[in-house]
């Protein structure tokens, strides 16, 4: 008994941490479908929770604007990661580097709090001296992309250091300028990280809260903050509607990016061992 225990003990810890991370997920998805507003006891089968969120006007206009937000976000972090990891990987010695470093970085490691109330005080000092920007879509858009900037620095950044740069200096050995390098050889080959980069940065914008609640301004509000402020004043099954589509949502895109790269990985597979073959069969015929 006790060897079957040590033999398996990985498995069930593993199984603990498990259950005690989505526990709560499945409960919620269940709640979703109460025909009730009990939270503690499953009364029956029902989608009226879900005809009400169609209902919902706070909420859909919230998820609009968290997707338009959250898209943009995406795409500005994605394209600025790429250009500060290029630059922190392939220029090791330029004045001010570590400083630039340590300020892409501090996101990672500031929390969230600080962030919101120093770009609220920032926004607040140049809407003073400038009259611009207002409170709103914009102003959660840029906060949202300097803490997106920085995780996806980190994804970009990593996958430069491995990849080869014989690769590149090949290219220039054959005549490519370096901002041909750069778009053709460099940017097929980071693709998959820049994509990757792309979802985190979305997926952390669709669901902060905090930035957003100090950016925001009258009459502008995300799906997290809607979904926060009905939490506040008690319990809404609407809310487990909303969070379980989101959760359907994110699944599928995490699922269909994870067979996308898996397809791409066994293409570059074959690719490569097509390549090696057709090598050895010149240096046979030689």
């Amino acid at each position: 008994m006790k060897a079957l225990l040590e033999k398996h003990v990985g498995k069930l810890w593993m199984l603990v941490v498990f259950a005690f991370l989505y526990a709560p997920l499945a409960f919620m998805i269940l709640f979703s479908f109460n025909s009730t507003r009990q939270d503690a006891r499953f009364t029956g089968f029902s989608l009226r929770w879900y005809e009400a969120l169609t209902r919902d006007t706070k909420i859909v206009e919230g998820f609009f604007l968290s997707l338009k937000i959250a898209a943009i976000t995406g795409v500005l972090s994605a394209v600025l990661a790429t250009f500060a990891a290029f630059v922190l990987v392939r220029y090791q010695r330029f004045a001010g580097r570590t400083i630039f470093s340590g300020m892409v970085n501090a996101p990672l490691v500031m929390p969230e709090v600080i962030i919101g109330l120093s770009l609220l005080l920032l926004a607040v000092g140049a809407q003073n001296v400038f009259d611009w920007p207002e409170r709103g879509m914009l102003t959660i858009v840029l906060g949202h992309t300097l803490l997106g900037m920085a995780y996806g620095m980190v994804v970009i950044q990593s996958r430069l250091m491995e990849m080869d740069r014989r690769i590149e200096e090949a290219a220039m050995d054959l005549g490519a300028r370096p901002h041909q390098v750069f778009f053709l050889v460099t940017l097929p080959n980071i693709f998959q990280a820049i994509l990757a980069a792309f979802l985190l940065a979305f997926t952390l914008s669709f669901d902060d809260v905090v930035i957003s609640e100090f950016l925001s301004g009258p009459g502008v509000n995300t799906l997290p903050q809607v979904i926060f402020g009905y939490a506040r004043r008690g319990i809404n099954p609407t809310i487990y509607a909303a969070a379980t589509l989101l959760i359907v949502t994110v699944t599928i895109v995490i699922v269909g990016y994870a067979v996308w790269v898996a397809r791409q990985t066994r293409r570059r597979e074959r690719e490569i061992a097509a390549a090696m073959r057709a090598e050895q069969a010149a240096l046979q015929g030689h």
